[in-house]
């Protein structure tokens, strides 16, 4: 029986670069010269520092330009609070990865009521669509595609 499944994953290495040419950026710019400013990623969370909250908002923007010429969608990355301490302020940005429980139920309920001859299931942090027919499928990815959900999806193990 012909299925896929939908995944939300973005990739670490290109995270990692967009962060080093972020950097790279920062370090020539004249704007945050003489400024303590850095950017520095661990696991999935980027986390940025710098003297004043705006030079973060900067700083931010620099940032997703980077990972966009990466290949990496912004939707990706949650921005959580700024936090001061000292004479700095830091705020993260963490890397969404997998489908949560929350949009997997969207998902399947728009599956469902597109009335496609497919059916959805969630699968721990991935949902699985499977039908009869391929031409079903691919009717499906069109509908999750035409569909804004905040997340950007990625469709894997294609089978027929």
């Amino acid at each position: 029986m012909p299925s896929f499944d939908i995944v939300s994953k973005a990739d670490a290495q290109e995270v990692l670069n967009a962060v080093d040419n972020a950097n790279r950026e920062l370090a020539t710019r004249f704007d945050f010269r003489g400024v303590q400013a850095e950017f520095s990623v661990k696991e999935t969370t980027v986390t940025m520092k710098a003297e004043a909250e705006p030079q973060l908002t900067q700083m931010k923007d620099l940032f997703f330009n980077k990972a966009i010429k990466r290949g990496l969608d912004i939707r990706s990355f949650e921005s959580g609070k700024v936090e001061f301490s000292g004479k700095t302020c830091s705020q993260q940005l963490t890397v969404k990865q997998g489908v949560e429980k929350d949009l997997a139920k969207k998902i399947v309920a728009l599956v469902k009521d597109s009335k496609l001859k497919v059916q959805a299931s969630i699968q721990g942090d991935e949902v699985r669509i499977t039908g009869k027919k391929r031409d079903d499928l691919q009717e499906a990815i069109a509908l999750l595609r035409a569909t804004d959900l905040g997340q950007p999806l990625q469709y894997q193990n294609f089978r027929d």
